[in-house]
């Protein structure tokens, strides 16, 4: 091969983006914990600390719906992840006890964080309820039950715009179907109120998240009992909605969770397959993707690949130093966490 030739291939092939500074560079893939005083977890959240420290929470028991499943903690250091912590249970009394579900971590001010889950026997008569940590999640005050009709952000994190208001993405699961909806506060938390999303009654969906873009919309993307991931749009901070359309993003009933980047793109993580007979299939394979519209969305990491398993109910955050950070139920035993960077 010529010289000439060789130099200008090598020079190309500097010149080209590594596959890391594409779609990021994985940094941690880890269990938060090996070994917990539970048998099954599902469902968790994270949210960074003022210290740059993670907190994670998850439910954790016998099973889903006993009775005394508790939502649990653990605070990531330079050193790892802390021991599983129970920081709140539907205990009642000596003989009455309710599980508890779908925890949600949020900085709700600059020096308080909370903790919103669900109580109750079942998602069809749950409540909603929060605690709060004025000393970065360290210890948490008494559970208060939320307003009659407020359930809060039902699995994915709330956002606060510009303007302090803040939107918890939500949904209610009854007689009359699956409808998601958004509670807004405008006094960190003292009051809400309730917006519908127009359903159309074309969809059933649950479990919202919601992304910023950059030109003021904000889009919720839904889990959904249609096969694909739900969409609609909102041009006034939330206060109204367009109707629910289907998006190309599969779904086979399954949570997702999405976030609006520094840089103006959005991360989905997303189980990329449709129902099955039995509710846990699909969730054997998890991906995270990316789009710079949030409609088109192309594939860029595979978390989970098996032929059996469950891999599901993911939470995803971009900290401040830009990395992000997500984590996931593997196999109901324990919770995933990968963290990357270059995005």
């Amino acid at each position: 091969m010529p010289t000439a030739t060789l130099l200008g291939l090598l020079m190309l092939i500097i010149c080209l983006p590594s596959f890391g500074q594409e779609h990021g560079n994985v940094i941690t893939d880890e269990f938060i914990f090996d070994e917990a005083p539970f048998r099954e977890c599902h469902a968790s959240t994270l949210v960074e600390l003022d210290n740059g420290k993670l907190l994670a929470a998850w439910f954790g028991g016998e099973y889903e719906r006993h009775p005394e499943v508790g939502i649990w903690t653990a605070t990531k250091t330079n050193n790892g992840w802390s021991a599983p912590i129970k920081v709140a249970d539907g205990k009642v009394n000596d003989t009455l006890s309710y599980p508890t579900w779908n925890p949600v971590l949020f900085r709700m001010t600059k020096d308080s964080l909370v903790l919103f889950y669900k109580e109750g026997p079942s998602p069809q008569e749950w409540w909603g309820v929060y605690k709060v940590s004025l000393d970065e999640g360290q210890t948490w005050s008494t559970g208060k039950k939320l307003p009659e009709g407020i359930l809060g952000p039902i699995k994915n994190k709330p956002i606060k715009l510009k303007s302090e208001k803040v939107l918890a993405p939500s949904s209610v699961e009854d007689e009359n179907g699956w409808r998601a909806h958004i509670e807004i506060t405008e006094d960190n938390g003292a009051t809400w109120r309730k917006v519908p999303i127009d359903h159309n009654g074309d969809f059933d969906v649950i479990q919202p998240s919601i992304l910023q873009h950059a030109d003021g919309r904000l889009q919720v993307l839904c889990r959904s009992k249609q096969n694909h991931v739900i969409t609609a749009w909102s041009e006034d901070e939330g206060e109204s909605w367009s109707a629910l359309s289907a998006t190309s993003v599969l779904n086979p009933n399954s949570g997702t969770d999405a976030v609006a980047l520094k840089n103006g793109k959005h991360l989905l993580v997303y189980n990329p397959a449709v129902s099955g007979d039995d509710w846990s299939e699909g969730r054997d394979k998890l991906r995270l993707a990316v789009s710079a519209d949030g409609l088109e969305w192309t594939d860029i990491y595979t978390l989970e690949n098996e032929s059996s398993g469950e891999f599901s109910y993911p939470a995803i955050i971009q900290t401040t130093d830009g990395r992000i950070h997500i984590s996931y139920t593997w196999k109901r035993k324990k919770i995933k966490y990968v963290e990357l960077e270059g995005f």
